[in-house]
């Protein structure tokens, strides 16, 4: 894995919260902020599809053209 180096400011609560985090882990200051990053990454991606899949409700409702084949769900097909 390919790391880069950034620098990213601080408040003071943000820092000692933080190092507390990481000692009591016995763990790096980044491994924990790279850890919360890549928690809220996921938490935007969530919300990108969650509105996505929103936009596209309107059409999946009424478009029967989408939902045509919801009458084979579960079906065994051969």
């Amino acid at each position: 894995m390919t790391y880069y180096r950034t620098q990213v400011l601080l408040d003071n609560n943000q820092h000692a919260e933080l190092v507390r985090i990481a000692r009591r882990e016995k763990r790096s200051l980044s491994d924990v902020v790279r850890e919360m990053l890549q928690a809220q990454l996921v938490e935007q991606k969530k919300r990108e599809m969650a509105a996505g899949a929103q936009a596209l409700l309107e059409d999946y409702q009424t478009d029967k053209e989408l939902t045509a084949f919801t009458a084979l769900d579960g079906e065994n097909v051969k």
